[in-house]
């Protein structure tokens, strides 16, 4: 059986919304932040429509865990936060962590303007 992926990597850019969610974890807590929000977006990557892929990372200095997600459309946001099961994983954020969400669209996509082989300055 052959399935068609939702997202896939093109040649051109496309309009793109992202969520960025920055999550600064109590003292030793920042593996525990970076496994609730892996589950959230798992679920949401499972389960709804409108999301397309995000990156998970974690800073080097113990810190902070970032989520940069995108998404089909910023009304995808407002589905996303209307299911209780997905409200109640990105609650548990709050018992380690206290975080910013925030909604960007992009306005400018700057890619290389090297050729292949052509050394940089």
């Amino acid at each position: 059986m052959t399935s068609t992926p939702i997202a896939a990597f093109a040649n051109a850019p496309s309009p793109t919304i992202f969520i960025v969610n920055v999550i600064h974890a109590q003292p030793g807590k920042q593996q525990e932040a970076f496994e609730i929000i892996q589950d959230v977006v798992h679920y949401v990557a499972e389960r709804k429509e409108g999301f397309l892929w995000s990156s998970l990372a974690k800073s080097t200095d113990g810190l902070t865990v970032v989520n940069i997600e995108a998404i089909q459309g910023a009304d995808s946001v407002d589905t996303f936060f209307s299911d209780p099961v997905f409200v109640e994983k990105f609650r548990r954020l709050d018992a380690v962590s206290r975080s910013e969400f925030h909604t960007y669209s992009v306005d400018d996509l700057v890619l290389p303007k090297r050729m292949k082989g052509q050394p940089s300055s």
